[in-house]
């Protein structure tokens, strides 16, 4: 076994759009799927929470006359269907993937509970959690936080399109150096943006070490799971 037995692995809806502008990119989706998929057949046991800004961000909504809760709302149903279709991909692999919702929307998927994604792992499932926490003003970030301390995992994986934390956004200053690790009171000092504050502080409090790296390199998700340095640590 490798360096994490459980992890919750967070993906951002705007990474599974690739290349695309609006909506979900069958080769993003399908490399997520496949990356997922070995690494669970490894015994690795793993939670996913996805976001869905490739659908609908509640937060854009208020500029159109969308009221926030009723935006939130919006895009907690969006994380739903970025989940049935990971759920579909994985399935279409062969493997085996169960969605929860954070609210009733059976048959669409299960009502989560820390007790039915436990028992979804110790058959072989991967645990798709949909719906945010189920509230509006928090983050799809405060989510993975808050489903990564209740189902123990030893790891929140942020997986994304860079790979790791910077010293500023690489994407925009190339002069940007990249931390291998970095606690969490110094990346909150240095003004870091790694996950949004309640998430982070959440991560914190709970001990739950933070590793952001590249979902896009197909392969980065076994190989950082076997222990190779891949992407930043943070930690407490």
């Amino acid at each position: 076994m490798g360096k994490y037995n459980r992890v919750l692995l967070k993906l951002s809806g705007e990474a599974l759009m690739g290349n695309d502008s609006y909506g979900i990119n069958p080769e993003t989706l399908s490399s997520y799927a496949k990356q997922v998929k070995e690494v669970a057949e490894m015994g690795v046991e793993v939670g996913i929470v996805i976001g869905g800004g490739n659908i609908f961000r509640g937060l854009s909504g208020l500029s159109k006359g969308v009221d926030r809760v009723k935006g939130d709302q919006m895009g907690m149903l969006a994380t739903v269907i970025n989940s049935l279709g990971l759920q579909s991909a994985i399935e279409s692999l062969g493997g085996k993937a169960k969605v929860f919702t954070a609210t009733k929307m059976e048959p669409v998927g299960e009502l989560y509970t820390k007790a039915k994604v436990l028992e979804a792992f110790k058959q072989g499932f991967v645990a798709i959690i949909a719906g945010g926490t189920g509230n509006p003003f928090f983050t799809t970030d405060t989510a993975s936080a808050l489903r990564g301390v209740e189902i123990e995992a030893q790891a929140l994986l942020k997986g994304t399109r860079v790979d790791g934390v910077y010293t500023a956004d690489p994407e925009k200053d190339p002069s940007a150096v990249k931390y291998d690790e970095i606690t969490f009171s110094e990346a909150y000092e240095k003004k870091l943006k790694v996950m949004d504050l309640t998430a982070f502080t959440m991560c914190s409090e709970n001990n739950l070490p933070i590793v952001v790296f590249d979902m896009n390199t197909q392969g980065n998700l076994k190989k950082l799971l076997l222990g190779e340095k891949i992407g930043t640590l943070v930690r407490n």
